[in-house]
């Protein structure tokens, strides 16, 4: 039987380079950031790609490729150099040589070899690996990654558009694109505040009128989502909440740092406004303190950062036994389309599409996923759909530790 088993032979970090044809600035405005207490992080733009001319980016991202003995390779990423350093001095040497198709042995192996990376950079390169891994098996057994989680319970799932990177400070360019979001068929959007608690009474009415604009323009049948991005207060949020309760957003998103579940748990007692987050939680240990403690409706584990796909999957079981749903954050379409359209339809019921974020992480993909009438539809091809597209690669190299 061990001679019989497809082994595990390196990882290669394959860094591509390419450039993207973009008429104007690609990010507009950034997110509010638990570091904007600070004057000189909150004056700071957004400057997330460089700029080639006034219509052209260069684009970079680092894939992790698997090979094996029998020729098939699972692909993950992108990834950024911080867990590129972990993949290549730590976690290769740990899967290399085993069976491919050991999803749970080699989950645990890397994340008991890793007992100072429990969370942070350390799980999102467990994640990046697991995530190829699942590609892989999907290759080997000729099968899409759905299909292995137990069979889609659905080919297509509701997309959200999230407004990551768009202008949020000018309230007819902001009813501008949500009027054209939702004529690409979006029932749903995200937009991301830029102010917080050291913003004062204009920055707290600029929020306010962020969440009016939306909801006057996309109108009451269609959901708004609204994200803090761990930046607010217990006071702040309670304030805001009040204010922006009339409006009935779906929910509220990542209203304190990840370690404050206690805050978490007493907002969700003081609004009728639902609570999302834990996008930068890791594992089923670290998800479990918040459903524990009654701290959210949605809970929204990153599958590139929580463990990967096979963590996830016990990250939503557990959510699933206390009536909550499993919403991933948006960093994979491929990952998230599979995973949740494996799940029951009610614990997943939408996939985030960040409508900027995901046309860079998919820059060098022959098939990017990309939102079809506000609906994301799963690639029943064998693996993930994370085939690399030559043509958008202009310059390639091998990163080396």
């Amino acid at each position: 039987y061990e001679e019989s088993l497809m082994k595990i032979t390196g990882i290669k970090l394959r860094k591509l380079h390419g450039t993207m044809e973009f008429r104007g600035e690609f990010w507009e405005e950034r997110l509010i950031q638990p570091l904007d207490i600070y004057p000189e992080y909150k004056a700071r733009g957004p400057a997330w790609l460089p700029k080639i001319d006034d219509n052209h980016y260069a684009m970079a991202s680092t894939f992790v490729e698997i090979e094996t003995d029998g020729g098939v390779t699972g692909l993950g990423g992108p990834i950024d150099g911080a867990q590129s350093y972990i993949i290549a001095t730590s976690l290769s040497k740990i899967i290399e040589g085993k069976d491919p198709t050991a999803n749970e042995l080699l989950w645990d192996q890397m994340f008991r070899a890793s007992v100072h990376g429990r969370q942070g950079e350390t799980m999102m390169a467990i994640s990046a690996i697991d995530c190829a891994l699942w590609d892989l098996r999907g290759k080997i057994y000729n099968a899409p990654v759905v299909s292995l989680l137990g069979g889609p319970t659905r080919t297509e799932i509701p997309a959200y558009a999230s407004m990551l990177g768009f202008n949020v400070e000018d309230p007819a360019l902001v009813r501008e694109r949500a009027l054209e979001y939702k004529s690409k068929g979006y029932r749903a959007q995200k937009w991301f505040f830029r102010h917080g608690p050291m913003d004062g009474p204009e920055g707290f009415k600029k929020n306010v009128e962020l969440v009016r604009t939306l909801r006057e323009a996309v109108g009451e049948d269609d959901d708004i989502m609204l994200d803090c991005w761990l930046s607010w207060t217990l006071t702040y949020t309670k304030q805001m909440a009040e204010q922006i309760e009339e409006f009935h957003p779906r929910w509220l998103e990542e209203t304190a740092m990840p370690d404050r579940i206690d805050t978490y748990s007493e907002i969700r007692a003081s609004t009728t406004i639902p609570l999302s987050g834990a996008e930068h939680e890791y594992t089923r240990w670290g998800f479990k303190r918040f459903v524990d403690a009654g701290a959210l409706d949605v809970i929204q584990p990153d599958i590139y950062w929580a463990g990967g796909i096979t963590e996830t999957v016990k990250i939503a079981t557990y959510a699933s036994i206390h009536d909550l749903q499993c919403i991933p954050h948006g960093h994979s379409s491929q990952a998230n389309a599979h995973f949740s359209c494996a799940m029951v339809p009610t614990l997943t019921p939408i996939q985030e599409y960040l409508v900027k974020w995901n046309t860079v992480h998919q820059w060098f993909l022959k098939d990017p996923i990309v939102p079809q009438n506000g609906v994301v539809h799963v690639s029943m091809e064998p693996g993930m759909g994370m085939e690399l597209d030559p043509d958008k690669i202009e310059s390639e190299e091998q990163v080396e530790f």
